[in-house]
């Protein structure tokens, strides 16, 4: 059997933004569906109110007055067992258990702003409905911008799911003055969807809650009787918004058969059966990693001559021993006025000779020192500024007019970066005040407002002063055929003759219900994304700061507000309308799956602050520490008592108090927390280095005790980014890159393979058999549960095997009603395992004739996990599989030197970058210390004649997805014997072990090297510099 892997591209045409399976989206829905196991599959159907009155009968009137409802969930269904499913979904998820159920079924799904919540929801419709039948959905949102923006999801996403589900979802947003789409509602059978903002049933006035009254043109039926007699699903959107206390009270009225809350900051948690908030989302690489670059005033009374440190610019030359310079700005006497201008210096410039001799800068304003390592310049008169400091005589105009410079440079940076990916960068200013960017005459022509104006004259400083860089051809044309007035644009709210005006705000709110503003703001949200110079030039965007919920486009990079400082905004809020990772031409997603380690290299959102780094960067943290209220704060010995844990191979055990205090003892030992309980410096080295220490009592369940100890809350590992603070762009050595021993190495490296995976099916399918008959245990959907404890535990060893986990045993009412409850659900079982495994049908089929029956019996027990165990348990046979017969063979194709040219590749100096000789680079950028070490040894060895950090862009293919090797090295002839090598460092060896997937992968790499080079290049895991030596020496 011969496994085949392709890769799918789209064509061009009009952009279509793609969507992606994705795990946690997936997990997300399954808690749901999972917390009403049991529940069969049912679609009843009742007769409708027809209301009195005239109203033509059409031919078939009974149809038109069946009724679809939600099946309510069958009474042996207790809520016992309810709250059972509940707490085991929160075990597994490192959630809190609850300890009742909070109403009758009320779940909370907290979500992160940005990685796909309304996706998520509709997915958890459908799964909803092909588990239990379930069609009739209310979606409850708190604003008007929130309801345009679901509703184009909606319309987004309905191709994808169709393709996925085999049938679409019907769709609208309520309206009181079109009544006949309840009727419908109410007798369509397929899924339906009603989105309804809370203020529809909270009205008052001549409009006032019609939902609730006995409408003439409703045959004299009140709406609300016929929506809830469907018991439908009530989901509301950011309920902490939704909710006061009337609306609480109203949306009992729908009869709702249970109640979903979504959101990403949440007051009351009923019932929370998934988490991903903040930590996680940025954790698993889900949304942008932010960074700020701060602004602060310095009040130094000495002087009243304005200066603002633009920032420094280190070794941009190729020789990287060049003195560094540094980019201010300062007041300028010209003919016209004095004005600020800004300057590129290096030490000994004189401000007061520049200036045109200004006499705020005669007191000793020549530029004594620049220095790299705290970014800052000094003055001989004593004054020393940090990048992003301002000094002087400073108006709100001129702070403006310096946050839209900084706008400017962050965005022509980015755009720089991500040019050859095909990525369009956008900038977003929040204004207050339409004014301040575009004015009207008196004959009613639109003219700059004072910030466009600002704009108009520093882009065109900023792109003007480009200095070029080795291959950047396209992109400076591509700049230069976009004219700056095309290239920012205003999204207001219109007035009648056409004019941009304020967006107007109700009491006690934030954002504007201007439904015109958003449409436009959500029509154009795929043109924006396009890149094409002559289609969409704009790439600017100035928006009120009241539309700023509207916002969401994939592609912000920067965003900047210009606001006066009266207003309060959460810094939560501000930076949420960027966090959503960013999409390519073809409207594919840019995460993990296509670019690996680098996703948070690129997606990077920087906000430009009206105030210090320090201080935006604390209040986001605080605000952050608040919305993620209930994580534990600090490590204990309680966090991990009675927690299930799970290893490799899936045997669970749960932690029994001498195991907990076991762990706190190693914890404490090894300085991995401090008197507090605070994780230190200590725990997150070690865990880069892959050496973390762990008591004897958990070998082999590691992994998910890190889990539990990653699930509390840590502020540093939330810290945005100083964007001041990466001020080393590695630059490639160009003499290097053309030196022989390089050369050498690279050619001996640089080529591509192909892998083919030849093993013997049979072989498989015996092997599959084998372990599911030996290991497959699937838990029963209906059990008492014996006041939540486990069986008697004889011992240790049994528990570590998981004998203690046999339940069956107080299973309440029979298995056979449970067989009844699911004969309406047909499953696919070999479609869903075919699915999972990527076997053929025929291969499936003999594994599950082959099995024992008392394996294949456990099925009827509890299908879906049945799938999800079996498959789990066969695609690690067949990860195994693959590994013993990999082959490699060598393709024409070859990388280029673009991998090291091509990618920007930044650092701190002293924080994780450091200048180095033999280096390709000028520097070195390293993620641990074992890696730092390695480096300096490297650097300092005489043996060495090059090496290099093998960047991102240089990687091998396996099943197992893409590998990217650390470092290559090319020693000098004569004193070893390998030249050429390739090394991956790891941790101290006997530490962790390597999971399966890294092993395979690094077998993988063996078979590459072994079929690319004929055995002059050596390639093997090191854990240190000096193992690297005994494997290299003679």
């Amino acid at each position: 059997m011969k496994l085949q892997f392709k890769h799918q591209k789209f064509g061009g045409g009009r952009m279509k933004l793609q969507f992606k399976h994705q795990k946690f989206q997936a997990d997300a829905s399954k808690s749901v569906v999972d917390v009403f196991a049991g529940q069969p599959y049912l679609t009843p159907t009742y007769m409708m109110d027809r209301g009195t009155g005239i109203y033509q009968p059409g031919i078939n009137e009974d149809d038109d007055f069946t009724g679809w409802s939600n099946a309510k969930i069958v009474p042996e269904l207790s809520d016992g067992q309810i709250l059972e499913h509940i707490r085991k979904i929160q075990r597994d998820g490192q959630i809190e258990p609850s300890q009742s159920l909070e109403g009758k079924y009320n779940l909370t799904i907290e979500m992160e702003t940005g990685v796909g919540k309304t996706y998520t929801y509709i997915k958890t419709m459908y799964e909803l409905n092909k588990a239990y039948g379930w069609t009739k959905f209310i979606v409850v949102v708190p604003s008007i911008a929130i309801r345009e923006g679901v509703y184009k999801s909606f319309q987004v996403t309905q191709d994808h799911f169709a393709e996925e589900y085999g049938k679409k979802i019907r769709f609208f947003i309520y309206n009181s003055s079109q009544l006949t789409e309840i009727d419908r509602f109410a007798s369509d059978s397929s899924i339906n969807v009603m989105i309804i903002n809370s203020q529809a049933f909270n009205a008052r006035g001549k409009d006032a809650r019609r939902i609730y009254m006995k409408l003439d043109e409703f045959r004299s039926r009140r709406p609300i009787d016929i929506i809830a007699k469907t018991n439908p699903v009530l989901i509301i959107d950011e309920p902490q918004s939704v909710e006061g206390k009337q609306t609480k009270e109203r949306l009992k009225e729908f009869h709702p058969l249970l109640t979903l809350r979504y959101s990403a900051t949440l007051r009351e948690y009923y019932n929370l059966i998934y988490r991903l908030d903040a930590m996680d989302a940025y954790n698993k690489k889900l949304v942008k990693k932010i960074a700020v670059k701060g602004i602060t005033e310095s009040g130094t009374t000495a002087t009243d001559g304005f200066v603002y440190l633009e920032g420094l610019n280190l070794s941009k030359s190729a020789r990287s021993n060049s003195e560094p310079t540094a980019t201010i700005q300062f007041d300028c006497k010209r003919a016209s006025g004095i004005k600020p201008m800004s300057a590129t210096v290096t030490e000994g410039y004189n401000l007061f000779d520049h200036s045109g001799e200004l006499p705020e800068y005669r007191d000793g304003f020549v530029v004594k020192r620049i220095d790299g390592r705290d970014d800052s310049i000094e003055f001989i008169n004593g004054i020393k500024l940090y990048a992003g400091d301002v000094i002087g005589k400073v108006d709100e105009n001129q702070l403006r007019r310096i946050q839209i410079r900084e706008t400017i440079l962050s965005h022509i940076e980015r755009e720089r970066e991500l040019f050859n990916k095909g990525i369009k960068v956008l900038s977003l200013f929040f204004i207050d005040e339409v004014d301040h960017y575009r004015v009207y005459d008196k004959n009613g022509q639109p003219q700059n407002g004072i910030f466009a104006d600002m704009f108009e004259q520093e882009y065109a400083d900023v792109v003007g002063n480009l200095q070029r860089e080795f291959g950047d051809d396209e992109y400076m044309q591509y700049l230069a055929s976009i004219p700056v007035e095309k290239t920012h644009a205003g999204y207001f709210s219109i007035d009648k003759k056409g004019r941009m005006i304020n967006s107007k705000v109700g009491r006690k709110k934030t954002t504007s219900d201007d439904i015109d503003a958003y449409d436009l703001i959500m029509k154009n949200k795929e043109l924006l994304l396009d890149r094409d110079p002559k289609r969409s030039p704009v790439r600017f965007i100035f928006s009120h700061s009241a539309l700023r919920e509207g916002w969401d486009n994939p592609n912000v990079f920067q965003i900047c507000t210009l606001k006066s400082s009266s207003s309060e905004i959460r810094k939560r809020q501000e930076v949420g309308r960027g966090m959503r990772l960013c999409v390519n031409q073809d409207g594919e997603r840019m995460d993990a799956e296509v670019l690996g380690n680098d996703v948070q290299n690129v997606n990077v959102l920087t906000v430009i602050a009206s105030e210090s780094y320090e201080s935006f960067a604390k209040g986001l943290q605080s605000e952050i520490a608040e919305d993620i209220a209930d994580r534990p704060r600090a490590v204990t010995r309680d966090l991990f008592l009675n927690r299930v844990v799970t290893d490799d191979h899936g045997n669970e055990m749960v932690i029994d108090s001498d195991t907990a205090s076991a762990i706190m003892y190693e914890m404490t030992v090894n300085r991995y927390v401090d008197r507090k309980g605070v994780l230190t410096d200590k725990y997150y080295e070690d865990k880069a280095n892959g050496e973390l220490k762990m008591a004897e009592e958990v070998k082999g369940f590691e992994a998910t005790v890190v889990d539990i100890i990653d699930s509390t809350y840590d502020p540093k590992a939330m810290k945005p980014e100083n964007a001041r603070s990466n001020n080393v762009e590695l630059q490639v050595d160009e003499e290097k890159l053309n030196s022989k021993e390089f050369k050498a190495l690279w050619s001996r490296i640089n080529a591509k393979s192909v892998y083919v995976v030849d093993f013997d099916t049979d072989e498989l399918v015996r092997k599959s058999i084998a372990v599911l008959d030996s290991r497959l245990r699937v838990a029963k959907i209906y059990f008492k549960v014996e006041s939540g404890s486990m069986v008697e535990i004889q011992s240790k060893e049994q528990l570590r095997s998981g004998a203690a986990f046999v339940r069956e045993s107080s299973s309440t009412f029979g298995i056979k009603q449970a067989i009844v409850a699911s004969k309406s659900v047909t499953y696919d079982l070999v479609g869903r395992i075919v699915e999972s495994t990527g076997l053929t049908r025929k291969a499936v089929i003999q594994i599950l004739t082959g099995i024992n029956k008392a394996t294949f019996d456990q099925f009827k027990y509890n299908p879906e996990e049945f799938i999800l165990k079996a498959s789990q348990l066969i695609n690690d046979e067949k990860a195994t599989a693959i590994i013993e017969h990999i082959t490699y063979s060598v393709m024409d194709d070859r990388y280029g030197t673009d991998v090291f040219t091509e990618p920007t590749i930044k650092g701190k100096l002293g924080t994780n970058a450091m200048k180095a000789k033999k280096h390709l680079y000028d520097h070195i950028v390293y993620d641990s210390t074992n890696e730092r070490d390695f480096a300096t040894e490297l650097d300092t060895n005489t043996d060495v004649a090059v090496y290099v950090k093998l960047p991102d862009g240089f990687y091998i293919s396996t099943p197992v997805g893409h590998y990217n090797p650390d470092w290559a090295i090319a020693f000098y002839e004569g004193s070893v014997k390998h030249i050429y090598f390739v090394a991956e460092t790891k941790g101290s060896m006997s530490s962790m072990q390597l999971r399966l997937i890294e092993e395979s992968k690094i077998h993988c790499a063996r078979e590459h090297f072994k079929a690319i080079s004929s055995d002059n290049v050596v390639y093997d895991v090191v854990d240190s510099y000096k193992s690297l030596m005994e494997k290299v020496m003679k």
